[in-house]
Parts: structure tokens; sequence; C-alpha cells
């Protein structure tokens, strides 16, 4: 039987990883009917069915359960070691995938993408930005950032900003003949703007004061799932949005936005980088971390 070589088993887990020959094939950086010809040659040459193919779905089949489960423990012990190697490198290699959503890359990657490249130029970054919590482990990422409170347990996580809160904002021509809210319930006889969470479900305003928490169910004529077209809502007067205090910072500071029940608008812990506990740091990652340990000292 001809040998089978890395790419093919880092293929095969890829697919088995994602569920998906599209995303298998974004995080291999290649074309999905490349990595599509790629299984089926593996599959030829091997004399079984390693997956299930639908028009809609990609399932492991009984072998390719078996293949996976041999391969897997096989391929993280090779990529350690490979991790170990670079470590005596005089500078750090490779590639470095982050997870994170667009809002947390904006304001803590983009002021320090450019500098760890600057200072690490045989890395790769590969950051992907999306509203979902993912398994970072799962999904083949050495690291993700979001906010502290939604880190599971059994990883490291390392603080890179300062706290965050959430505000109600509107543009003074929408508050001309009206009266601003009072209340969180004040927000029910105002036209609100609401967003999307990634599960479709729509977002509820929370709110607390002097440890009493009230929710709202807000209801109104617009809805986005993306928050650029929000604020832009809401800076043409279209109503009020719930909104991290950051994304908006610059509009409240020229009056273009008015912020209201700010007193029901308490701050909580920010942003972290998150990674596994019991994984070997590759070098790269490490560099990444001491970066944003440098960074967040100057918040």
């Amino acid at each position: 039987m001809q040998k089978t070589g890395l790419p093919e088993l880092h293929a095969v887990l890829a697919v088995a990883t994602h569920r998906s020959f599209r995303r298998a094939a974004l995080a291999l950086g290649m074309s999905a009917s490349a990595l599509s010809h790629a299984i089926a040659t593996l599959e030829r040459r091997m004399g079984v069915l390693l997956f299930h193919r639908t028009t809609r779905s990609v399932s492991l089949s009984e072998a390719g359960e078996a293949f996976v489960a041999r391969i897997r423990p096989a391929l993280e012990e090779i990529a350690a070691a490979m991790d170990e190697a670079n470590d005596f490198r005089d500078s750090p290699a490779g590639t470095l995938r982050i997870n994170t959503s667009e809002g947390a890359a904006a304001m803590v990657l983009r002021p320090i993408l450019l500098e760890y490249v600057r200072r690490h130029p045989a890395m790769r970054l590969d950051v992907v930005t999306e509203g979902r919590f993912v398994d970072i482990v799962a999904e083949g990422f050495d690291a993700g950032i979001r906010t502290i409170d939604a880190v599971p347990q059994d990883m490291v996580a390392v603080p890179c900003s300062g706290s965050l809160r959430f505000v109600v904002v509107g543009s003074p021509s929408y508050f001309e003949g009206r009266s601003r809210p009072r209340t969180p319930e004040d927000l029910l006889s105002h036209v609100c703007i609401r967003s999307r969470l990634p599960s479709g479900a729509w977002y509820r305003w929370d709110f607390a004061r002097h440890g009493e928490e009230r929710t709202v169910d807000i209801d109104g004529p617009l809805g986005f799932d993306n928050h650029h077209l929000m604020i832009a809502a809401a800076l043409d007067g279209m109503g009020l949005i719930w909104t991290n205090e950051w994304s908006v910072a610059p509009h409240l500071s020229t009056g273009r936005l008015v912020a209201v029940l700010e007193d029901w608008s308490p701050r909580f812990d920010g942003l972290c980088v998150y990674y596994p506990a019991h994984r070997h740091m590759t070098a790269g990652l490490r560099a990444f971390i001491d970066l944003v340990k440098e960074k967040a000292g100057d918040v």
C-alpha cells in the first residue's frame, strides 16, 4: 500500500473536527474541492469509507471513527514534539491561531497585532472572529479572547482589558421632544433597536443598581446582527441601542450620541486571553501572552 503522509492525516482530522469540508478547508488554508479530492483519494487507497457525505452534512463512518481515534493522539504528539523543538529557536516560528469576537479583536488585538509580527517575523497569525463561542481545543485554536466570565474552568485566563460596561445610547436628535428614560422600564415607551445573538435569539437588555437587577425584553421596528449597522442607526436618530461603551466612546465624547440610564449600567470584568491549562505552551503563544501582559499594563 502506498504510504500516507501527514497532510492527508491532518485533512481527515480537520474534517472530523469541523464536520464540514468548507470549514476544514479554511482551517487548513486550502480549497474545499482540493480537500475533498484528497480525502476521496485516501479512501480509495485504503479501501474504506471514512466519511458519510450528504449535500447538507458530513459525518464519520464506523471505520472513520476508529481511524480518527487512533490518529488523533499520534498527530497531537507529533505537533507537541515540533512545538517543543521550536522552543530552542532564537525566535518563535509557526502559526498562531486565535478565536475571538469582532468587538474583542478591535479592542484587544488591533493595538498589538503589528507589534507582535514586527517582533516575531517568523510567526504567522491566523485570527478568526465570530459571535458564537467555540471549543478552541476541538476547533484547533491555540487561544481565544472573550469576557472572563465566559472562559471554561480548565483554561488559563490572562486579563487583557480594563473593566467593561454596556450602556443605552441615542442621538440628540432622537431625544428632541422625548423625555429621557429614568428607569429600565421606561424603555418600553421608547423606540429601541434590537441586536441578534449568534443563536438567533434577541439580546435582552440587563441592568443593575445597588444590588437590584432588572432585565427588559425590548421591542422595536429595527433589528440587526451587525454591530456597525446598529450604531449607524442610532447615529441617524432611529432609536436607542444597548451596546458596549467602548465601541461608542468616540461618539459619546463628541456628543453625537448621549448615554442614559448610566446609574443602571454597572461595570463588569473585562476581556481575557485564554488557552488550555494542560497543553504545552508553544514559543509563539508564550511570546503573544507576554506581549498581552505588557500592553495590559498600559491600560
